[in-house]
């Protein structure tokens, strides 16, 4: 465990507010302040190792698990993400912090040393206290075990503001071309707004619909428009079988007057991160359209 020499327990969030989209700048405008620049983001369709693109570290999948001197993408990716695995409580209902889709705000990137690890952990310290989030509140801890997936070997150490964790960094190289390192540095654009503000999760995310409906409605509204938004419709398999399995968990009773106005608030976040192809009418009906069925 690693922290600051001048540790301090006492934060107060800034005055000043920042929207997602003003956050979002911050964070480009400090990596390219160390030459870490922002890369566009994956499809939001795999198709690889799963349907959707769940993390920006798949970017690296041509070095890490093929062994070959390329990647699809390096730098700042901001990327937007659907993932199914997040932490539920004793009701089935999402814990704080979690979405089912969100922004994942990564520094992926190749490595020739080891060292060049360390580098990268100064890089985030120094983009954090660009958001407010100083060295003296972050802890760096974890353990230097070396984990296997498939292909691939790592070393994980997670990071925390205060009491909330606000994601890891991964040391990866290929089972039998260690030479090929990456660094995989990962949090949410998301948890980074709520560590900084310290404010209410659901008002954070879901803004002034946040009691207009169950969060487990507003979630899958949210999701199924960055779905249908990148031109994944329903169906029976694959991403398409997501994105039913996404739209008939809003409860018949949970929006009686319809999807209409949360899908427009949340077609302009994901907006912001790259373009739809749908237009929000669209996704509304197509919506409206799968519960009908």
């Amino acid at each position: 465990m690693a922290r600051h020499s001048d540790r301090s327990d006492n934060y107060t969030p800034p005055r000043r507010s920042l929207t997602f989209a003003d956050l979002l700048d911050v964070l480009e405008s400090s990596f390219a302040m160390h030459g870490v620049h922002r890369a566009h983001p994956l499809p939001l369709r795999w198709g690889r190792d799963t349907d959707l693109t769940v993390s920006a570290v798949q970017a690296l999948d041509p070095l890490l698990k093929d062994g070959q001197e390329r990647v699809y993408r390096s730098g700042f990716l901001p990327q937007p993400v659907v993932r199914l695995t997040g932490q539920r409580d004793d009701r089935g209902e999402l814990r704080d912090g979690f979405l089912t889709s969100f922004v994942n705000v990564s520094h992926i990137q190749p490595i020739r040393h080891r060292d060049e690890f360390s580098g990268v952990i100064d890089i985030w310290l120094s983009v954090l206290s660009r958001l407010s989030l100083h060295a003296r509140h972050i802890t760096v801890y974890g353990h230097l075990k070396t984990w296997q997936r498939d292909q691939v070997h790592g070393v994980t150490l997670r990071f925390k503001h205060l009491d909330l964790t606000l994601g890891d960094i991964n040391l990866l190289w290929n089972v039998n071309q260690p030479q090929r390192m990456a660094v995989d540095l990962g949090s949410g654009l998301e948890r980074l707004a709520w560590a900084r503000s310290r404010s209410n999760w659901k008002d954070l995310v879901f803004g002034p619909f946040a009691n207009a409906a169950p969060p487990a409605t507003l979630d899958a509204i949210r999701t199924a428009t960055l779905l249908l938004g990148h031109g994944i419709r329903p169906g029976s398999r694959g991403a398409a079988g997501t994105t039913r399995r996404i739209i008939n968990t809003i409860a018949p009773d949970s929006a009686p007057l319809g999807v209409d106005a949360m899908v427009r608030f949340s077609h302009l976040y994901w907006q912001r991160l790259s373009p739809l192809t749908l237009e929000w009418p669209a996704i509304a009906s197509a919506i409206e359209d799968e519960r009908t069925r």
